[in-house]
């Protein structure tokens, strides 16, 4: 009887749990208690490893039946010749040699100003007149006078031609004149300060003074600015170290960053002096000024060609790597079979010039050399590796 009873109880329990469902995460968290917490780590520990046993138990086949498992994917590019053109990068301000500020040769009153500002004018053209303080009525004196001394003199030189006379009325007569004109030439230089004229061809930028000013030649009595932005150029100062490389007509590329403008140019003057707190040396370049946009202290980018090679090849800098005694090596493939497969060889080089993300080679990288692009960091000497190219 007692041996039913336990078979009884043990029944009611085995049902019991068999319809007991599993306790979710969510509640076995809520319960905040150590031991249910503790029995549900145990169960997803459990399954954990299971999970880990079986993704083995399927790489290991994959594996097996992988041929390539140990041959790692690269894609590759074949170098080629090309034209190399190298620049450096400088800054430079536009300036013009045609841009002066005219001053008065003598003093005086403005009489009168014949231009105004923005004006377009020509080399000799009339900007304005001081008034000549009685000049003029001093030139017409010393013409009279000197008329009276020119026919003096040549009647005195008739009679001396004849043998009349005496030498010394000659020579007192011919002085006189000489004087005279003299006198009218000074006179005549003088009063042409009082005219103002436009020493080149260009444009009135300023005009400072006003008619009636009283002006006089001396450090802030300008009274025009003229501009000729026709035959502008960039000063700019380049390193001594590409003294050998920056000569005259060298190609630059000059940029406006203001304007959004470039345009093409040339070294057309090279200093002949290095600057020795800065060690640089300067130069000149032509810009042309179609548009009229340019204007005197412009900012301007540069771009100089200091170097160019017709047959350069060209990697990017990504690919190099650097070994312990500091030499430059890439990876090439050699053997390439039908099926991409090739054998990575490790290649010395020596490199010169960059140019953006593009650096030269300039040793020991024969021309249309498969060279290796992605992967080559993870490749080793000798190793079998598979072309992957798109």
């Amino acid at each position: 009887m007692k041996n039913i009873y336990v078979i009884l109880l043990a029944t009611v329990l085995f049902a019991s749990c068999a319809d007991k469902k599993e306790v979710s995460l969510e509640d076995v968290l809520a319960t905040n208690d150590i031991t249910q917490l503790k029995t549900k780590k145990s169960d997803i520990t459990a399954k954990q490893q299971e999970l880990a046993a079986d993704l083995k138990l399927i790489n290991d086949k994959i594996d097996a039946l992988d041929e390539n498992k140990n041959m790692p994917l690269i894609t590759t590019y074949k170098v080629k010749e090309e034209v190399f053109t190298h620049f450096i990068e400088l800054q430079g301000n536009v300036q013009t040699k045609q841009n002066v500020l005219i001053y008065p040769e003598m003093p005086g009153i403005l009489e009168s100003v014949y231009v105004k500002e923005g004006q377009k004018v020509s080399k000799g053209q009339i900007l304005a007149k001081i008034d000549d303080g009685g000049m003029s009525q001093q030139l017409a004196q010393l013409e009279a006078n000197a008329a009276f001394a020119k026919t003096t003199f040549e009647r005195q030189k008739r009679l001396w031609d004849q043998k009349i006379g005496s030498e010394i009325q000659y020579l007192q007569t011919k002085t006189a004149y000489e004087s005279q004109q003299s006198a009218v030439d000074q006179i005549k230089s003088q009063l042409g300060k009082a005219t103002i004229r436009a020493p080149f061809s260009g444009i009135i930028d300023d005009v400072f003074k006003e008619r009636g000013t009283v002006v006089a030649p001396g450090q802030g009595s300008e009274i025009f600015r003229i501009v000729n932005l026709s035959n502008m150029y960039i000063e700019t100062e380049v390193p001594e170290t590409y003294i050998g490389s920056i000569t005259e007509n060298k190609k630059v590329e000059v940029n406006f960053p203001v304007l959004g403008e470039t345009v093409t140019s040339k070294v057309r003057q090279v200093g002949n002096f290095i600057n020795p707190n800065n060690r640089s040396f300067k130069i000149e370049i032509g810009v042309p000024n179609l548009s009229g946009n340019v204007k005197p202290n412009l900012t301007a980018r540069l771009k100089l060609n200091d170097y160019t090679s017709e047959n350069a090849v060209l990697i990017p800098q990504s690919i190099i790597s650097e070994n312990a005694n500091g030499e430059q090596f890439i990876y090439i493939i050699k053997g390439k079979n039908a099926n991409d497969e090739a054998v990575a060889e490790r290649l010395i080089i020596e490199t010169g010039k960059t140019q953006g993300d593009m650096i030269e080679v300039t040793k020991h990288l024969p021309a249309d050399s498969e060279i290796i692009m992605e992967g080559a960091r993870s490749v080793n000497n000798g190793q079998a590796v598979k072309v992957i190219n798109k």
